[in-house]
Parts: C-alpha cells; structure tokens; sequence
C-alpha cells in the first residue's frame, strides 16, 4: 500500500486491541506477595502499597487509552500508511508501560535517588505515549480520514484536548525530582481527565 493509498481501520483496530489487552494484563505479573514478616500479612501489604498504586495508576491509564483509542477510530474510517506508523509508535510505549510500573513499584517507597529515576522514566514513557496519541489523531484530522469532515476551528479544539495531556506529562519528569508520589497522583488525575470523552468530530457550525 503506498502513503496515499487508504484501507479500512478494521485489522488495525483488532491488532490494538490486542496489544492493549496484553500491556493491561502485563501489569498484574508485577503484584508480588508480601515477603515473611514479624509484623503479619496485613502490615505486609500496607508495607508494599507502591507497587499497588503503581498498578493502579497504570491499569486506569492503560484502560483509558484503550477507551479513547476505541472512541477515535469510531471516527477515522480510512487510514493510510502514516496513520499505520503513528499507531504502532504508540503500541511501542503503551507496551513498555509494565516495565517503569515495576520500577515505581519496587522504588516509590524509598523516597531517594532511585524513587525520582524510576517516576522520571515512568513520566517519560507516558509523555512519548501521549505524543504518539496526539500525533495519530492530528494526522487523521488534517488528512480527511473522518468519517465526518470538521472545521478548521473544530479541528483546533480536538487537537488541544487531546494534546494538553501531553504538556502535563512531561512537567512530571521534572516534578519525579522533587516529589516522585506527587508526579504519580498527578498521573492518575491527569487519567481522570481523560476519561472524559475528547474526540468530538461534530461541527459546531452545522449544531
């Protein structure tokens, strides 16, 4: 297929999904039983809370990408060579999520050099995540592959909702220096404010 050639998004999205299903499933290898301990099973998890929150963290945002990954090809009918390329950059660092997620998870509690290191390489993954989000659907807008044409205002509006994320993402490798726990919660919200539909192809001009 050349890179002006377009097909359906079918086998795409069937791969995606897959890849999705696997990353999310991935997470859950990294939930360890508490070692033997004199203070008891319960102070035991207590004690390993960071690999839970990491897991926590990573399976809403996993999840999350997977639902507005589902929600943008509701959308984009066509894709073409380039729209292939996007897709698959993205699957590459929505694949590797796990392994910073056992970094956090294993680091978050020492609260030191190697807790900042672990959250700055989990902050950069997801920053590279959301830039290859951001990329697919910019390339998808712009290259009329939508079932439904949009304006150049609407086509503005989706890109900045769907590329704010990524400005926050990446002011959390810097904030892992200074409070690793601070830059985890600040990921977890910034998937709360992705869990709100951001794909919205309808032109205000025909409302």
């Amino acid at each position: 297929m050349s890179s002006t050639q377009t097909e359906g998004t079918g086998r795409l999205e069937a791969f995606s999904d897959g890849v999705f299903a696997i990353a999310i499933t991935l997470l859950v290898l990294e939930l360890k039983e508490p070692a033997d301990g004199s203070g008891g099973l319960w102070h035991g998890l207590v004690h390993e809370w960071p690999q839970f929150a990491a897991y926590l963290v990573s399976f809403f945002i996993i999840g999350i990408m997977w639902m507005n990954h589902h929600s943008m090809f509701s959308n984009i009918v066509r894709a073409d060579r380039k729209l292939l390329l996007l897709n698959l950059l993205l699957l590459l660092w929505t694949s590797l999520i796990p392994f910073p997620t056992a970094l956090v998870s294993r680091h978050l509690s020492g609260n030191g050099a190697d807790a900042s290191t672990a959250e700055a390489v989990y902050s950069a993954n997801l920053t590279l995540a959301a830039i290859a989000f951001s990329g697919l659907w910019f390339h998808a807008v712009r290259s009329g592959l939508l079932a439904v044409p949009m304006s150049r205002e609407a086509q503005r509006s989706s890109i900045w909702r769907f590329s704010v994320g990524t400005l926050v993402y990446a002011a959390t490798i810097g904030i892992a220096f200074v409070s690793p726990l601070a830059a985890l919660v600040i990921q977890f919200l910034l998937a709360g404010y992705y869990l709100f539909e951001q794909v919205v192809t309808r032109d205000p001009r025909t409302a």
